[in-house]
């Protein structure tokens, strides 16, 4: 796995290979192009590409030993997340979890589980 401090910004399409891959672990480009297909039309020969680029930024890891390629995520999503959401909020917030925090919640609604959680958090981060 890549590092954090080397984790590339991801565009929106790696994204959704990227979503792709850490929901199922692994898949052939086959699999990709038609996951991606039953939600908006592409091509063969564009998915491909696009994962010859992730290969070349580290954003995935190629296993060559099968005649299709089967490709995995090299970043996690949960670091993947984290650097999204501390540039987020250092262009947004002046660097505020807090305050990205707070306008996420005044955009959604959010259930009683994940209120339950947010809580959980705040009272873990109080006794730090």
């Amino acid at each position: 796995m890549v590092t954090k401090r080397e984790i590339p910004r991801p565009t929106e399409g790696e994204l959704e290979l990227l979503s792709i891959l850490w929901d199922r672990e692994s898949a052939t480009v086959r699999e990709l192009f038609e996951a991606v297909n039953a939600t908006r039309p592409v091509v063969y020969t564009g998915v491909l590409k696009q994962l010859q680029i992730m290969t070349e930024k580290g954003l995935v890891h190629r296993d060559e030993r099968e005649r299709a390629h089967v490709y995995r995520a090299s970043v996690s999503q949960v670091d993947t997340e984290q650097r999204f959401l501390r540039d987020l909020s250092n262009r947004f917030f002046a660097g505020s979890a807090a305050q990205l925090a707070i306008r996420a919640l005044e955009m959604e609604t959010a259930s009683d589980d994940e209120l339950d959680a947010i809580r959980k958090l705040i009272a873990r981060k109080s006794k730090n």
